[in-house]
């Protein structure tokens, strides 16, 4: 055995070190020397190609990363492994997801600086205080709700998420307040940041290794805040009414949704979306999926998505129709059934996840006394609430009351088991 692998058990510990463009330059000495001492060298084949004269084995990292774990923990039993990382690793990087399969005990993590810091110190602009998000190997869908608003962003891109895609995606939803920053190959010789409006970003040809830096200007419009808007701010049918869930109850549906920042919704007759809307709003890193059987209805779903900058999904579709195809949700709101009221309950009941809930509006005692029969049926919890409603309106110089028709609010969730229970009282 030679003298790098006698070394104790205790001590192998996986090394990951940052390399920044500028390669082998920009490393200390000690992480110089780790990497020459290193039996195996693991990382990308632009991290590897910085140390050509490395006499161990070389181990690319390409795809499959649970695979390449378990041959990272083979190989430290017995030899020095050195992992390469792009600038922090921490940071969206390798070392996240070595951290939670091999503990933080096995790894010692050496960062360099990373793409962002560098981006921001170009740009003058702190970072502390901007909001970062990455659309690297991710889809940009949901980013629009996400970033909304927010004054400053950071976003890391890949070859499909470039800037101008990220541009053109900004444009969809209006989102012309902003003015972006990219700054491109940070450390290496062909380093260069530019300025652009968001037209111009759309129509740009940029470096695949770069950063975007969306500045909302000072000058822009009050962001949208809260939630329970106006029925009035929302596209509908018209002069048909009906078709959209009423401010009132939509604000308490919400509130018996009880969604998480990351919840999966179903709103099932979608109508206009309203809720969906607002669903997406209180849920910005969730998934909200719109299903509505009138094809004349999703032009004003569309459009209430763009304009609220909501980036849920909308399916044409008479559900049951089109579920199966959904990720479980976490809420379900059903506006419409289309007669199907039984059959969708049961439904989505049995593919509620844990602690999930089903709210339904029903204008109707036959469909009150149906949705709450299903919901025992299901196994659910069923409670019931009657919302009764009014809007002041003028009558001469004075204020009178103009009653709303009364809703029933109708939830089901599955009850707490003993086991459940017992977890709680400990």
């Amino acid at each position: 055995m030679n003298s790098k692998t006698a070394t104790g058990a205790k001590n192998r510990r996986i090394r990951i070190i940052g390399v920044g463009e500028e390669g082998a330059a920009g490393l200390t000495t000690d992480s110089l020397n780790l990497i020459q001492e290193a039996d195996v060298l693991v990382g990308g084949e632009r991290q590897l190609h910085y140390f050509p004269a490395f006499a161990g084995e070389k181990l690319a990292i390409k795809s499959g990363l649970s695979d390449l774990v378990v041959k990272i923990k083979a190989l430290q039993a017995t030899h020095n492994v050195v992992v390469l990382a792009s600038g922090d690793p921490l940071f969206y990087g390798i070392a996240g997801y070595l951290v939670r399969k091999l503990g933080p005990d096995q790894l010692e993590i050496r960062p360099n600086l990373s793409s962002l810091q560098l981006a921001f110190a170009q740009l003058g602009e702190s970072w502390h205080d901007a909001v970062l998000e990455s659309v690297h190997g991710r889809p940009l869908k949901g980013l629009a709700q996400r970033i909304d608003g927010k004054a400053k962003i950071a976003l890391l891109t890949d070859e499909h998420n470039s800037p101008a895609a990220i541009g053109a995606y900004l444009q969809q939803f209006g989102m012309t307040e902003y003015d972006a920053y990219v700054a491109e190959n940070l450390g290496g010789a062909d380093e260069r940041a530019r300025h652009y409006t968001l037209d111009e970003l759309a129509a740009a040809e940029c470096s695949p290794l770069n950063v975007v830096i969306l500045l909302r200007r000072k000058d822009a419009p009050a962001p949208r805040r809260g939630f329970g808007f106006a029925d009035e701010e929302f596209h509908q049918r018209k002069p048909e009414k009906g078709l959209i869930t009423k401010r009132e109850v939509r604000a308490f549906s919400l509130a018996e949704l009880r969604l998480g920042v990351d919840s999966i919704v179903w709103d099932i007759g979608a109508g206009s979306g309203s809720v969906a809307v607002e669903c997406t709003r209180l849920a910005p890193q969730g998934q909200v999926f719109a299903i509505e059987k009138n094809e004349g209805d999703l032009v004003n779903i569309e459009a209430n998505r763009i304009q609220f900058r909501t980036d849920f999904t909308v399916l044409h579709a008479k559900a049951p129709a089109g579920l199966d195809e959904l990720p479980n949700p976490d809420a379900v709101f059903i506006g419409g059934s289309g007669g199907e009221l039984a059959q969708l309950i049961a439904l989505c009941a049995s593919r509620l996840r844990p602690e999930g809930r089903i709210v339904v509006n029903a204008a109707t005692i036959e469909t009150l006394h149906d949705s709450m029969k299903a919901m025992r049926e299901a196994g659910l919890d069923a409670s019931v609430t009657l919302l009764q409603t009014a809007r002041s309106k003028p009558i001469l110089n004075m204020t009178r009351f103009d009653g709303l028709n009364p809703i029933y609010v109708i939830t089901g969730q599955h009850g707490i088991t003993e086991e459940a229970e017992a977890g709680a009282a400990e």
